[in-house]
C-alpha cells in the first residue's frame, strides 16, 4: 500500500488515471441507481396499464367471470397470474389463502389503483366500474410483481456493467497514449551521446510540456558553450606551451652536443625525456580538444591499407625498439567513409596504445574485414589486457590501468572514444585470448565505403 502511494505521489499519469477511474466510477454507480430506480418504477406502471387494460378487455367483451372447480387449471403460472372477479363475490369467498377463488376483497373498495393485504398476501388491486354497473376487481400478488419489476431494472444495469471496465480501459489507454510523447522524448535524450548538445525539436510536443523543452533547450546552449569555452581554453594553452616546450627541446639539444662532465649528462637525460613527454602531451591535448569539435569534417572513401602503412611508417621505431612483431594480417584491402586524417589519428593511437603496453618481444596485429555491411578495424596485442571493470574508464582522459609503469599521459584512448562519436563509428573492447583473459583486442565499427 505505502509503494502505491508513493507511485501514486510521484506519478502524474497515474494520478491522472486514478482520478478520471473514479470520477467515472462515481458517475457510473450515481447513473446505475438513477437508471433502477427509473426502470423499476417505469416496471410497475407498465404493471398497472396491464391491470387497467384486462379490466377494459373484461369491460368491451362483456366477460363473465368464473371460477374454476377445483381451483386447478392447466399451464397455471402463478408468477404472471392476473385474478378476475366480481368485487361482490369477496363475501362469497370459502378460504383464507390465495390458492381458492373467489377472494375475499371487501366490497367497500372505492375505484382505482390500491395496495392491500389479502388472504395473508399484498395485493395490488385495480377496481372498475363496467358499462353495465357490475363492479370487477382485476388483482395481481405484489410480490411477482416486485420480483419481474427488480429483474427489469437489473436487466437496465446491464450496458452499465459491461461499459464501465471497458470505459476504464479506454480511459487508462488514452492517458498513456497522451503521456506517449514525454516518454519519447525522455527515451530521445537519454539515448544521447554526452557530445550530442542540440536543441530538442519541440514542435510536435503539446503545449503544456513546450515550455519545459524550451528551458531544456536553453540549458543545453550553455553548457554547449560552456564546453566549447573548455576545449578552448585547453587548445589555447596547450598551443601557446608548444613554443616554449620546443625552444627547451632544442636547448636540451643543443646542451646535449655540448662538452660536460659525465655526472652532468646523466643528469641531462632525464630533463630530455621530460620535456619530450611534455612535447607528446601538449599535442595530445591538441589533438583531444579537435576531436571534441563539434566542426564539420569532410568525408571520403579511404583505404584503410594505406592508412595501415602510414601509421607503421610512423611508429615503427618505437615497435623496433621493443622488438615486437608488428604487421597487417588481412590481405583484402577496405574502403571506409570517414574523414582521413580522423582515421589516421585514431589508428595511431590504438597502434601506439598496443606498442606501450605490449611487453618486449610481444606481437600486435592490425587487420581489417567487412561484417554485415560494416567495416571492421582491430588491432590485437599480447600485452596484459584490461579487465571488465576498467574497460569503461580507460576511455576518460588521463585515467591510466592500475599497475602499470608505461609512460603515458592517458589521453590516446579519450582520443580515439572522441573521434568516435563525432564519426558514428562503435568502438569494442576485449581479450586477444579470451580463454587466457590476456592481450587487448580494440574494434572499430565503421561505415563501408563503395568497393
Amino acid at each position: 500500500m505505502d509503494g502505491f502511494k508513493k507511485r501514486l505521489s510521484d506519478s502524474v499519469q497515474l494520478r491522472l488515471s486514478v482520478t478520471l477511474s473514479l470520477a467515472i466510477l462515481i458517475v457510473a454507480v450515481v447513473a446505475g441507481v438513477f437508471a433502477f430506480v427509473s426502470a423499476f418504477d417505469e416496471a410497475h406502471e407498465m404493471q398497472d396499464d396491464t391491470l387497467r387494460q384486462v379490466a377494459v378487455l373484461v369491460d368491451r367483451q362483456h366477460m363473465t367471470p368464473r371460477y374454476p372447480v377445483g381451483n386447478k387449471v392447466d399451464d397455471d403460472n402463478e408468477e404472471s397470474r392476473v385474478i378476475v372477479q366480481y368485487l361482490a363475490d369477496g363475501s362469497k369467498a370459502l378460504g383464507n389463502d390465495d390458492a381458492t377463488l373467489p377472494l375475499p376483497f371487501p366490497t367497500t373498495l372505492a375505484d382505482g389503483l390500491s395496495t392491500l393485504n389479502v388472504a395473508g398476501e399484498d395485493f395490488r388491486v385495480l377496481v372498475k366500474t363496467t358499462t353495465q354497473g357490475e363492479r370487477i376487481v382485476v388483482a395481481q400478488e405484489t410480490g411477482i410483481r416486485d420480483k419481474e419489476a427488480r429483474e427489469s431494472a437489473w436487466r437496465s444495469l446491464l450496458p452499465f456493467l459491461i461499459l464501465f471496465p471497458v470505459l476504464l480501459l479506454v480511459v487508462g489507454d488514452l492517458v498513456r497514449k497522451l503521456f506517449r510523447p514525454i516518454a519519447t522524448l525522455s527515451t530521445e535524450i537519454d539515448q544521447r551521446d554526452e557530445q550530442a548538445l542540440h536543441p530538442i525539436d519541440e514542435h510536435h510536443l503539446p503545449t503544456e510540456v513546450r515550455p519545459f523543452v524550451v528551458a531544456i533547450n536553453r540549458l543545453l546552449e550553455r553548457v554547449a558553450q560552456s564546453m566549447d569555452a573548455q576545449r578552448r581554453f585547453v587548445a589555447d594553452a596547450a598551443h601557446e606551451l608548444r613554443s616554449p616546450m620546443t625552444a627547451l627541446s632544442l636547448q636540451a639539444e643543443r646542451l646535449a652536443a655540448t662538452d660536460m662532465p659525465a655526472p652532468a649528462r646523466e643528469r641531462l637525460l632525464p630533463l630530455s625525456l621530460g620535456i619530450d613527454r611534455s612535447r607528446k602531451l601538449i599535442d595530445q591535448l591538441l589533438t583531444l580538444a579537435t576531436a571534441q569539435s563539434d566542426s564539420h569534417r569532410a568525408q571520403s572513401a579511404v583505404c584503410v591499407h594505406e592508412i595501415y602503412r602510414r601509421v607503421l611508417e610512423d611508429l615503427l621505431p618505437l615497435a623496433e625498439r621493443k622488438h615486437l612483431d608488428i604487421g597487417v594480417e588481412s590481405i583484402e584491402d577496405v574502403q571506409v567513409i570517414i574523414n582521413e586524417t580522423d582515421l589516421v589519428i585514431l589508428v595511431k593511437n590504438l597502434v601506439d596504445n598496443a606498442i606501450r603496453y605490449t611487453p618486449e618481444g610481444g606481437r600486435i596485429d592490425l587487420s581489417v574485414e567487412r561484417v554485415q555491411g560494416l567495416v571492421m578495424l582491430q588491432v590485437k596485442d599480447s600485452g596484459p589486457g584490461i579487465s571488465l571493470l576498467e574497460q569503461t574508464r580507460v576511455f576518460d582522459p588521463f585515467y591510466r590501468s592500475l599497475g602499470t609503469d608505461e609512460a603515458g599521459s592517458g589521453l590516446g584512448l579519450s582520443i580515439v572514444k572522441a573521434i568516435a562519436d563525432r564519426t558514428g563509428a562503435r568502438v569494442q573492447m576485449g581479450y586477444t585470448d579470451e580463454i587466457n583473459k590476456n592481450g587487448l583486442c580494440v574494434s572499430v565499427w565503421l561505415s563501408a565505403g563503395k568497393q
